[in-house]
């Protein structure tokens, strides 16, 4: 239960204090005692510092970043860490999450095809005890002058600004919504020195699923299909399941949902979201793993909207591979004209072969067809690399298919957190920002939705009503 003092408490912190009262009434009046609960699945939203890409990406630096480990990016110069486990008190607040994924910067190239600025950030953690909240990373970077590359895991790299936030109480999901983060000593030690301790970070965004002992457990977003009974019998060419992994680009994902697009991607039909990937899942037809051939069509469909009249739609997946080349179809409907089944991209197959019964490809390379040129309006040419094609085929009833990036449910009903700009750099070094402005650092709505959320157990950190500073 939340506390509050009744005096001077301005008319915005009373409307808090009864929604506090409301949610009081509706949660369990045990759920202060609640055994502590298991963090599984969910995501972490962190540009880490948007004026730090801004300058590797720019003229001086002349750099790049990229991802790994299934990280995505998800509007708002933001990277999206997924997979979260860990572990969380409801009675203390005490609160623990891992995510997996990571993104490497790189810049200032030497003539010698090196680069002075390197700098991998993965695997952030979050831990919050006693009203204090710090992220941890694992980092790799090279000092600035002597070039020397330093190793560490679980680096400290920020405080959180958890002023004002009861951690206490909650269920699932559990998520904060633009935490404000300052690195910290050890910190700006693993930036190389191009900022100080101190420096505002990018805001912290997450939500992750939790299950209690004797709880339901969270949706799980592993392979769609459990495992049967070896089969001996099994007609030779028939595959037990199979999924395709694939991005399209990332670079149209972003400027889909960016300030341009203003857009957004739709997922029907089974297929799923992975971050970085949809998967289109519950393939159908034949494998021979002699020849290591596939010809399988696959559920699921995906729909690019955006305001500048985008709609493009692929569903109908298949995939055909044979003699070490592959190839990606979908039934492509671009501005409502079918435009029909055509071959989008290529790859290499060159080692198809089962393997405990499992066939699996991971991240082929991909390359943009003539005919995918075509449906994509001619946005891209015909040879551009396309985000890569991952492939798992189960000949075998007891095999499983590999996992997807675990996103967790949607914390919703809600709109998305507010897209960030970023702060240019300056001409020589990277400046810390002039992070000024307002935040909204729980996911606290009005009326009905509210009560409608309290009710199914929804989110649960809320915010302290009391304004101390009229105390």
């Amino acid at each position: 239960m939340l506390s509050s003092r009744p005096a001077r408490v301005p008319a915005r912190a009373g409307a808090v204090v009864l929604l506090a009262v409301l949610l009081g009434a509706l949660l369990p009046a045990t759920a202060a005692h609640a055994a502590s609960r298991t963090v599984q699945g969910g995501r972490l939203d962190w540009g880490i510092k948007s004026s730090f890409q801004s300058y590797v990406t720019g003229p001086v630096a002349n750099g790049s970043w990229g991802l790994t480990g299934g990280a995505a990016t998800t509007g708002g110069s933001r990277f999206r860490f997924h997979s979260a486990t860990g572990s969380y008190d409801p009675a203390t607040g005490a609160f623990a999450a891992g995510f997996s994924g990571g993104v490497r910067f790189v810049g200032h190239r030497k003539a010698d095809g090196s680069n002075e600025l390197e700098l991998s950030i993965s695997r952030p953690t979050i831990r919050v005890t006693g009203g204090r909240g710090t992220v941890f990373a694992d980092v790799v970077s090279k000092e600035r002058g002597s070039g020397r590359v330093t190793s560490a895991a679980q680096v400290p790299l920020a405080t959180l600004g958890l002023g004002g936030i009861d951690m206490r109480g909650g269920t699932t999901p559990i998520a904060l919504t633009d935490v404000p983060a300052t690195l910290t000593a050890q910190g700006a030690k693993a930036f190389a020195g191009y900022y100080t301790a101190g420096t505002p970070l990018d805001p912290i965004s997450l939500s992750v699923d939790t299950t209690g002992p004797a709880g339901k457990p969270a949706a799980s977003r592993s392979p769609e299909k459990p495992a049967e009974p070896r089969k001996t019998d099994r007609t030779a060419g028939r595959l037990e399941d199979a999924a395709v992994d694939w991005g399209v680009r990332r670079t149209f994902r972003e400027y889909v949902t960016g300030s341009i697009g203003k857009g957004k991607w739709t997922l029907a039909d089974g297929a799923q979201d992975g971050g970085a990937l949809f998967r289109f899942p519950r393939g159908k037809g034949t494998y021979e793993p002699k020849g290591q051939s596939l010809d399988a069509a696959f559920a699921g469909s995906v729909r690019f909207t955006g305001a500048d009249g985008l709609d493009l739609k692929l569903s109908a997946v298949t995939v055909r591979v044979k003699a070490g080349r592959g190839t990606l179809s979908a039934d492509v409907v671009s501005g409502g004209d079918r435009l029909g089944p055509l071959p989008l991209v290529t790859f290499a197959a060159k080692d198809f072969a089962p393997k405990n019964g499992l066939a699996v490809l991971a991240e082929a390379p991909a390359t943009l067809t003539a005919d995918g040129a075509r449906a994509f309006g001619s946005l891209y040419r015909a040879g551009t690399a396309m985000d890569p094609v991952s492939l798992a085929v189960a000949v075998d009833g007891s095999a499983r298919l590999p996992a997807l990036p675990d996103l967790g449910s949607d914390p919703t009903p809600s709109q998305p957190p507010a897209e960030k700009t970023a702060t240019p750099a300056s001409a020589s070094e990277p400046a810390p920002d002039s992070d000024s402005g307002s935040r909204t650092p729980l996911y606290l709505g009005a009326g009905a939705g509210v009560l409608a959320a309290a009710a199914g157990a929804f989110l649960l950190v809320r915010r302290r009503a009391t304004a101390r500073k009229n105390d």
